[in-house]
């Protein structure tokens, strides 16, 4: 019995010095040790018993972010600030009230305004995380005055509002006067982002600044992500996870690579042997209904989705039904060896212009595209990387041409490729029959669309280029002056694909923040691309994102200091995007994020 004893007793003085230990602990670390000041628009951490009795501090870094600096912690910088102050008040999102002055008759204002008020309300409280219910004595009316009938979002949409925040001893009132609806989102994105979370022992809350006079507008029509979900099929929950945190940074454009010579995932009613042959099973397959809640989605985030159906090259995998069918083969090439002669990568495959079966057949797939996609929103039909060693190599191309008189030089394949284009443009516009004006559509830049022979096929008025040159490539320049509009995605900067592969280099977030687009009214903006050939779903968030943060000021605000008077709100985003649900890759060490300017 004696051992027994002492062993308890044992037992019992090391849970007891556990349990002094632990409390000494929560001594030492329940006031904090370090606070934060605001020191030349940069927050610093200095130690609690090193401030002097006059100087203010604040005990989080978000809580000093929301107050300290020109543009405090909205992500991208507003156009024109005339005011934003230093007093804050404590909410809760459940004392929000809102009050919507649209045309009583307009339903579809209406109910654009009330389920994006959902989705701020839901970012409020991922903000302030659980256990949001500290009672304070702060009540918030929202006024969002939306001036247009307006809810299709094109490049002409005016997306500019006016924030206004005013402290009535104890009401807050909030006004969002706006042209459209996707202006009244932006705005309301910006008052998510004048709030930060104080933890009390008994619950929590936000703060919110009490004084605020800005008014914002994009300086591009055009802010994008291209993302390709054919190399490597990314699910319907990893889409939104991009678009919700494209939301955050008010990018407006989903360019949606949707197929390939990979895969073709899109269920195509007309022509349902396309993702039998083409899909990568039977579950990683978008429905037609999968691609409408993308495009809802989007919308209600202020973003426009863009497919895009390339051809006639990366079109491989879904085509190989048609010589059982009696159409023979409507794509060359496909997945034949040695590939480096027949494209640009494995596997190869390239729709056969030759063959009199093809335009039938595309007459029906853009049937079904027509079908998906809004009445005012466009087409992207690709045009890149037509590998000519591919139809070089099919004997029914080389006849085709023979018969039109024609030989194997660069100019006939060209002229082959100009006529293919021209045709499915047709098809395409059959489509789009009873609009108002018919749609441009955008062609990546190609040997199509090189300045020498471009007028030649492509008029400039149905064609928007998307370049995807180096930065000290003078395409741009070039097609801009012969009076194409453009889309700008910088192979050397904004390429997140890149630094995984082959000789590419990785680009930080400070290379893609100071990556500077053509000064010209035709220049529409820009896009950041993910190829996913070494990415899936598990792997995306972080070659995405913080990175794509940085295009969104870019195309936003195309500011003109540079990355180093970004880093702080910059940090702050990251922490958003978490709080959001998104998983971007870390940039720092947590040192440097509490310590700005010191590890530049």
């Amino acid at each position: 019995m004696r051992t027994v004893t002492s062993e308890v007793q044992s037992q019992l003085l090391a849970v007891i010095v556990v349990v002094i230990v632990a409390g000494c602990f929560e001594l030492s670390f329940g006031s904090p040790l370090y606070k934060y000041r605001c020191v030349r628009d940069k927050c610093l951490r200095q130690q609690k018993d090193s401030l002097k009795d006059h100087e203010q501090y604040l005990d989080s870094l978000n809580e000093c972010r929301l107050v300290c600096g020109e543009f405090r912690a909205l992500w991208p910088i507003p156009a024109v600030v005339v005011n934003l102050g230093q007093e804050t008040r404590e909410f809760v999102p459940s004392d929000i009230k809102f009050d919507f002055h649209t045309s009583p008759d307009d339903a579809d204002v209406q109910n654009y305004l009330n389920q994006t008020t959902r989705v701020f309300l839901k970012n409020l409280y991922k903000e302030c995380g659980r256990n949001c219910n500290r009672t304070t004595n702060t009540r918030i009316y929202f006024s969002v005055k939306v001036e247009t009938t307006e809810t299709s979002l094109t490049w002409t949409t005016d997306e500019s509002y006016d924030l206004f925040v005013e402290d009535h001893e104890g009401l807050l009132e909030i006004s969002i006067v706006a042209p459209t609806v996707f202006g009244a989102r932006h705005g309301l994105e910006t008052v998510s982002q004048l709030t930060a979370l104080r933890t009390y022992p008994d619950g929590n809350c936000l703060l919110i600044l009490t004084s605020v006079n800005l008014k914002d507008y994009p300086h591009y029509p055009h802010r994008g992500l291209l993302l390709d979900t054919a190399r490597n099929f990314i699910p319907i929950r990893a889409i939104q996870r991009q678009l919700d945190g494209m939301a955050s940074t008010k990018l407006n454009v989903l360019h949606w690579h949707i197929t390939d010579s990979q895969s073709f995932p899109l269920e195509m009613p007309s022509l349902p042997l396309m993702t039998k042959y083409g899909a990568y099973s039977e579950k990683q397959i978008y429905t037609q209904q999968d691609v409408r809640s993308v495009f809802e989605y989007a919308k209600l985030r202020g973003i426009r989705v863009l497919l895009e159906f390339d051809a006639p090259a990366h079109a491989g995998n879904g085509w190989q039904w048609a010589p059982a069918a009696g159409f023979g083969s409507l794509a060359v090439c496909v997945n034949q060896q040695p590939w480096r002669k027949l494209c640009i990568e494995p596997p190869c495959g390239q729709l056969n212009p030759a063959n009199p079966h093809l335009y039938p057949t595309l007459q029906k797939l853009y049937a079904d595209f027509s079908g998906l996609i809004p009445p005012q929103e466009i087409l992207h039909m690709g045009g890149d990387e037509v590998f000519f060693g591919c139809w070089n190599a099919t004997r029914e191309v080389v006849d085709y041409l023979e018969g039109q008189g024609k030989s194997r030089g660069e100019d006939d394949f060209l002229d082959l490729w100009g006529e293919f284009q021209a045709n499915v443009l047709r098809l395409w516009d059959q489509q789009r029959q009873g609009l108002e004006q018919l749609q441009p559509t955008i062609l990546w830049s190609s040997h199509l669309t090189d300045p020498a022979v471009i007028e030649k096929y492509l008029p400039k008025e149905r064609y928007v280029v998307q370049t995807w040159v180096e930065s000290d490539k003078d395409l741009p320049l070039q097609l801009v002056r012969k009076g194409y509009r453009l889309i700008v995605s910088t192979k050397n900067a904004w390429y997140f694909d890149h630094g995984f592969w082959g000789v590419t280099n990785y680009y930080n977030w400070r290379k893609v923040y100071n990556n500077k687009l053509l000064k010209s009214t035709k220049v529409l903006g820009g896009e950041a691309c993910i190829w996913t050939e070494f990415i899936d779903e598990n792997s995306l968030d972080s070659r995405t994102w913080p990175r794509l943060a940085a295009v969104g000021e870019r195309l936003w605000a195309n500011p003109l200091q540079d990355a180093s008077k970004a880093e702080g709100r910059f940090y702050r985003h990251r922490e958003r995007l978490i709080t959001r649900g998104l998983r971007p890759e870390a940039v720092a060490p947590k040192w440097c994020e509490q310590n700005e300017g010191e590890c530049q």
